[in-house]
């Protein structure tokens, strides 16, 4: 019996948004909203989805011993969140820059902080995080040698899920642990480098799968995404809604199926409802206060 559905390690950082009418160009001033901040990060966020939507959750972080890293904290026990494996202190809270155009599209700066100093040593000391655990998610907002740890500190029968971003390429090791690697449009691009010989989602899908991963979820956005494992490659459509913010909506697409599979839904059946996570976080604005309850999930 597993003590939590979910593990995720990775990133917490405090999320610093203005909205603008337009993103600025190079050299160039706008005028902005005030200053919003909100709890972020892609692990932090990826916990906090999972336990909203009912997920028994732990997350392997690190914050800094200040107000940000206060803010962090409190967000996730809020949602549930076991905060045992959030370490503190050795640098200051990560802090993410984000700017929101009218649409709901973003860009984002993130300055790492104490999220760099998560090592592979902070990994192998929460071993009996990891052999509690039934899926373990985590992304490359902390560094890639701790990611690779992660990979090595995996119980024998826990699945292995990892959103590669932000993307660079990786070591064969954590890619055939991959069940599913989950990408956007942009990761794909990236990882794929010199073999992207194709404008088709459907041949990243398989030429991603072919470097090792035991699955890979491509997302599209509004387009929906596609699932492919073995031969199969299949397409799940979106769930249409009119989006505010689109920030942290990712993560909880990546929470959710990380989750689903853990109850041993098909790879399909879990991006599906996924998506739908996915769908109800960009009607609202933020990351981890757009984040829907099961609920919510199944009045969409």
């Amino acid at each position: 019996m597993y003590d939590y559905d979910l593990l995720v390690v990775g990133s917490a950082n405090a999320d610093l948004v203005i909205g603008v009418e337009r993103r600025p160009g190079a050299g160039e001033t706008v005028l902005g909203t005030d200053l919003a901040v909100h709890p972020g990060g892609k692990g932090a966020n990826q916990a906090v989805a999972a336990a909203r939507l009912g997920a028994r959750t732990a997350l392997l972080a690190r914050v800094g011993d200040d107000d940000y890293g206060r803010l962090l904290l409190d967000s996730q026990r809020a949602a549930g969140v076991d905060t045992v494996g959030v370490l503190v202190g050795g640098a200051p809270t990560g802090v993410a820059l984000i700017t929101v155009d009218p649409s709901g599209d973003n860009s984002i700066v993130v300055s790492p902080g104490a999220n760099g100093r998560l090592v592979p040593g902070d990994v192998r000391a929460a071993a009996s995080l990891f052999h509690a655990s039934r899926v373990v998610s985590t992304q490359l907002e902390v560094p890639l040698e701790t990611v690779v740890e992660v990979v090595r500190s995996l119980a024998p029968d826990s699945r292995f899920v990892l959103n590669p971003s932000p993307p660079r390429p990786l070591p064969q090791e954590v890619l055939a642990a991959c069940d599913p690697l989950i990408v956007n449009e942009h990761e794909a691009k990236v990882i794929l480098g010199g073999s992207r010989v194709s404008d088709r989602p459907e041949d990243w899908a398989r030429i991603l799968l072919a470097k090792g991963p035991r699955s890979v979820v491509v997302t599209l956005g509004a387009e929906g995404a596609l699932v492919a494992s073995g031969a199969e490659v299949s397409r799940v459509p979106s769930v249409m809604v009119d989006a505010v913010d689109t920030t942290g909506a990712g993560d909880a697409f990546t929470a959710a199926l990380a989750w689903r599979l853990g109850t041993g839904e098909s790879l399909a059946d879990a991006a599906a409802y996924a998506a739908r996570v996915g769908a109800a976080a960009v009607t609202r604005a933020g990351a981890q206060a757009s984040y829907p309850t099961a609920a919510e999930v199944e009045a969409l």
